[in-house]
């Protein structure tokens, strides 16, 4: 592996780093975006219990806040549940574009990174190809050895920086597909507690 690195010249340093940074923020983005962790299993329903009993007290929500997305999500509806529908929705979809947002975050450079890996890998070939051609220029033909160098040089960072780009491509998609997958989910969410909390309302009203 040494070797193959050495044999890759220079540009084989900016394709290493390409491939650590990838590397650390495909495994960064999985351990964030766990479902688990974005949409609690049950919080809507333990929400709407404590809201339901009048055991919703402040220092819950502050814990509800800073626990999760949706809680963050869900907290700021509750904030707002003594408004008008549109105010509390209104609410709800500014803190959502935030967290979409934050669950986004590093992805734009795993996609920078999808894109100039072969691109480094195409210049590595350019440059190769230099090498050989100046060596064929002031030595002609009979170098083998000296041509080889080049040639080789061109064919390792080729396919060095495709061997990065393709995983890295597919990381990337895969977890743009996970964050809309997970916004859509903590808006539905959302939508439940709003449907609740209103029905909850107009029963009160009804029954006054």
């Amino acid at each position: 592996m040494l070797e193959l690195i050495k044999a890759g010249g220079w540009l084989m340093l900016p394709l290493i780093a390409c491939s650590v940074v990838a590397m650390a923020i495909v495994l960064e983005r999985a351990w964030t975006l766990r479902r688990a962790r974005i949409i609690p299993p049950h919080l809507v329903a333990q929400v709407w219990h404590q809201l339901k009993k009048r055991q919703l007290n402040p220092d819950q929500l502050r814990a509800l806040r800073e626990g999760s997305p949706l809680g963050r999500i869900l907290a700021v509806g509750l904030m707002n549940k003594h408004q008008p529908r549109e105010v509390m929705m209104e609410s709800i979809e500014d803190v959502g574009r935030h967290e979409a947002h934050s669950l986004e975050r590093f992805l734009n450079t795993l996609g920078t990174i999808a894109v100039i890996s072969p691109l480094l890998g195409l210049l590595g070939t350019v440059v190769g190809m230099i090498e050989v051609f100046n060596v064929i220029g002031n030595e002609g033909l009979g170098k083998a050895g000296a041509l080889a160098g080049g040639i080789s040089q061109a064919l390792i960072t080729t396919a060095a920086g495709l061997v990065i780009a393709i995983p890295t491509l597919v990381a990337h998609r895969y977890f743009l597909r996970r964050v809309e997958t997970l916004v859509v989910e903590m808006e539905q969410e959302a939508l439940k507690l709003v449907e609740a909390v209103y029905g909850l309302r107009d029963s009160g009203s009804s029954a006054a």
